[in-house]
């Protein structure tokens, strides 16, 4: 059973076809050249989603257009695409980078690998464990403006992050300790930190995409994957997985990117639509994932006989231990851009 999210996938060749003969009235991405005040209306914004229909992702871009469509009163239409619809999150990044789309969603668990200051979001007992200090740091306007640098870079504006929730591990068996990691084949997202984590505990990390991971979960390709709680229920991994290891040793955490061009070619009063609906919508943002997360957790515990297993403090200890040289490969890969970054959250929120 290949739990393949959206049906086919377009060829690229045809997606680049399509989306070029959007409607008249859209502004066509990547010219950078602003709409005049006479420009006729609606105008189409497409935003495209790492995840299928009723994950995370997919509620925050329906209130994303709910929000954007009212304050601008229909003068902006937004068209959403759920995963599996325009491709894999590496090709939607780059979607939204050439200006095939306008927003996205770029996770650093695959983004790491084109702007490598992200994978400051791959590192283990890194982030703040109070759900109340995540919220304050993915808010930091500092933070955003630090890392905006790399992600200009990469054809991308930053506009916000949003948590997903805590990682969990599962496998079919607990997986309470490093020597327990030994030779596991674990799947994770395609950049080099997010191997890395698990590589650090003698994981065998294996890069497969979002919609391979049942089939190869129930083919015994791989012995292990992560993911939100969410993210786990609605691809079914619990019927092909028996233990759910909750380490909280990570948050799945997502940007939301626009194309620069595009970006700088929005009028002062679209920018302004655009800054306050991700601005708005963050406190919604963060209860919709607590909410999400726990609905799926009591479903899944429902629908299969699966196993939960709680790390101590003495266990996490061993992990966060074991992570810590995955640091050095992070400054390693990103210099002192990266360590002034690195040493900000360690030390955030600042005195």
């Amino acid at each position: 059973m290949n739990k393949t999210p959206c049906g086919r996938w377009l060829p690229m060749a045809l997606l680049a076809l399509i989306l070029s003969g959007c409607s008249d009235d859209t502004a066509q991405p990547g010219q950078g050249s602003k709409h005049s005040d006479t420009e006729q209306y609606p105008v189409t914004w497409r935003f495209a989603l790492e995840e299928i229909e009723g994950s995370v992702q997919h509620i925050y871009a329906e209130s994303f257009r709910e929000h954007i469509e009212t304050i601008s009163d229909g003068r902006i239409v937004v068209d959403i695409f759920p995963y599996g619809s325009l491709g894999t999150s590496v090709q939607l990044t780059e979607l939204a980078s050439n200006g095939s789309v306008n927003l996205a969603f770029a996770s650093p668990g695959h983004l790491a690998d084109k702007v490598p200051e992200t994978g400051l979001f791959n590192l283990h007992f890194l982030l703040p464990d109070e759900p109340a200090m995540v919220q304050g740091l993915l808010l930091d306007p500092e933070l955003t403006s630090r890392l905006q640098p790399p992600y200009r870079s990469a054809g991308l504006q930053l506009l916000g992050f949003i948590a997903e929730g805590w990682m969990a591990w599962s496998a079919n068996q607990p997986l309470r300790s490093p020597e327990q990691f030994q030779g596991l084949r674990i799947r994770t997202m395609t950049s080099a930190m997010a191997a890395e984590a698990f590589r650090a505990y003698g994981a065998e990390p294996v890069q497969t995409p979002f919609a391979q991971v049942y089939s190869d979960l129930q083919l015994r390709k791989i012995d292990a994957q992560t993911n939100p709680i969410f993210a786990i229920e609605e691809m079914d991994f619990h019927e092909v997985q028996t233990t759910l290891t909750m380490a909280q040793a990570s948050r799945f955490i997502a940007s939301i990117v626009a194309n620069d061009a595009w970006y700088d070619g929005l009028t002062e009063q679209e920018r302004d639509w655009l800054h306050n609906a991700i601005s708005d919508l963050a406190e919604r943002a963060w209860e919709s994932q607590q909410e999400l997360n726990q609905q799926r957790l009591e479903q899944m515990l429902e629908q299969a006989d699966i196993r939960i297993v709680q790390l101590t403090e003495e266990e996490r200890e061993r992990f966060r231990q074991a992570s810590l040289p995955v640091r050095d490969a992070y400054l390693e890969m990103t210099g002192s851009q990266g360590k002034a970054l690195l040493e900000y959250v360690e030390n955030w929120p600042q005195p």
